[in-house]
């Protein structure tokens, strides 16, 4: 399960802006391993520069010294809309009449091909199969004829999904959230200016101090030095996507007002009020089940010890042709600690199950290790439908838990029980109202029309503010 991307975006004072646009993008690598970009203003034009890659592959002094400006975007990508390939990598930069136009995006739009084939119509000519692309065109198209407020405004009356964005036009700064606020947007400042970005681990990293989130249908933008911000649209209540907080962000970021590894600790805690076992040890899946396992020892009494041990030096490429092989590059990224399970009753926490392969293998593991039971603990309800706002998530037809019950899935993994978090409980653990957050995934229930699923109707209509 992977997320679409992360973004941000920094404005200084004086100086230059791409070493500390790399250190940002650094904290924020979690949300994207395959691409990363920088984009700033040079004084004159828009330099840019994006390659496949992690953060510390594509940047190095050389690249980061020819990216001058005091003012720039940047992106860490991967993808759910568009394939994995170089073009669509991010930012991206458009020229136009009155100069130069970056962009970078988190999330997902719903009506991107509706979108691309007016544009085409028109005689746009694509370069990627992103829905980034799209919006950059759009944009273009009305700054021919509208300030960036008002231009910004129009393009968002005609975008259905998710998005986060950070956008440069010339040597402006702006950060845009969809009405619905489904993806995290942060506003920060720096000791020498202004920094927009998807969370607030990139603000921490630079010794910044966090403003407030960005709210949804809101614009910040960073103009001669100060933030001036417009709330161009509005829907009823939010739709804060909730695996943000139980997979996704950081747990070290603050998130729409909530402290992530808080909320995941909570979810442990009523794990264990919903679903107590016996055992004699939590251990978490690393790194995914940490944060909920203290929360399950803490609950329990139950100590708290690690039966797995994560190989953090495995390389992302790192690829095996057969399928023994695979076996050993499975056991590579995860070993046993056999002193620690042999004989026990393993509590085994996890964030979620998606297709359930992994999880059987980490099972199988932990039994070959010498484990006499073993008890999953899941810190989500069952996902049993696909993501359209942003997440890589499966069709139905692969998720485990879309045709099986908790027992049939209890008997494919090979254990001898599991409980996951119920609804309810994950919505208390978070403290948010239910219908402010996107539980599409978990109930499908969307909170956007999407065609052939149920939505939520939502009685204010897009409104202009």
């Amino acid at each position: 399960m992977k997320d679409e991307c992360g973004v941000a975006g920094i404005a200084l004072d004086g100086g230059s802006v791409s070493y500390r646009l790399f250190l940002a993008l650094y904290a924020l690598q979690h949300r994207g391993q395959e691409s990363a970009g920088i984009a700033t203003w040079d004084g004159n034009s828009i330099r840019s520069f994006k390659e496949m890659g992690l953060v510390s592959e594509v940047f190095n002094e050389g690249v980061l010294e020819w990216l001058g400006g005091r003012i720039g975007i940047g992106h860490v990508r991967y993808s759910t809309s568009g394939g994995s390939f170089p073009e669509n990598s991010q930012p991206f930069t458009v020229k136009f009449k009155d100069g130069m136009l970056a962009i970078a995006h988190n999330g997902n739009l719903i009506n991107t091909g509706k979108l691309r084939r007016h544009l085409e119509k028109l005689g746009a000519t694509f370069v990627s199969t992103t829905d980034t692309e799209v919006i950059a065109y759009l944009l273009v198209k009305e700054l021919l004829r509208r300030d960036p407020v008002d231009a910004i405004r129009a393009v968002m009356r005609q975008l259905e999904g998710s998005y986060s964005l950070t956008i440069l036009i010339n040597d402006i700064l702006i950060g845009v959230r969809d009405p619905l606020g489904i993806k995290p947007l942060v506003l920060g400042k720096l000791e020498d200016g202004y920094i927009i970005a998807s969370e607030s681990v990139a603000i921490d990293v630079l010794d910044g101090e966090l403003i407030r989130d960005v709210e949804p249908g809101e614009l910040v933008m960073i103009k001669d030095g100060e933030p001036e911000t417009y709330r161009l649209v509005r829907r009823e209540g939010t739709a804060h996507c909730v695996f943000e907080y139980i997979y996704f962000a950081r747990p070290d970021s603050l998130m729409n007002g909530h402290l992530v590894y808080d909320i995941r600790k909570r979810i442990g805690e009523k794990l264990f009020i919903e679903h107590p076992v016996d055992g004699d040890l939590v251990s978490p899946v690393p790194d995914s089940g940490v944060t909920f396992a203290i929360g399950y020892a803490a609950a329990s009494g139950i100590p708290y010890l690690e039966g797995l041990i994560k190989n953090r030096y495995l390389g992302r490429t790192f690829i095996m042709p057969h399928q023994e092989m695979r076996e050993v590059s499975v056991r590579l990224k995860l070993n046993v600690v056999r002193p620690n399970v042999e004989n026990k009753r393993v509590i085994l926490v996890d964030d979620s199950i998606v297709r359930g392969t992994t999880s059987r293998r980490i099972v199988d593991y932990l039994r070959s290790g010498g484990a006499r039971e073993v008890h999953m603990r899941i810190g989500s309800p069952p996902i049993i439908a696909p993501c359209y706002l942003g997440i890589n998530m499966s069709t139905r037809d692969e998720l485990i838990a879309s045709n099986r019950s908790v027992d049939q899935i209890r008997d494919a993994l090979n254990l001898d029980s599991i409980g996951y978090i119920s609804i309810d409980g994950l919505i208390e653990a978070v403290g948010e109202r239910g219908e402010d957050l996107c539980l599409g995934c978990l109930t499908g229930i969307y909170p956007l029309e999407i065609p052939g699923e149920r939505c939520i109707v939502r009685q204010m209509k897009l409104t202009q503010f």
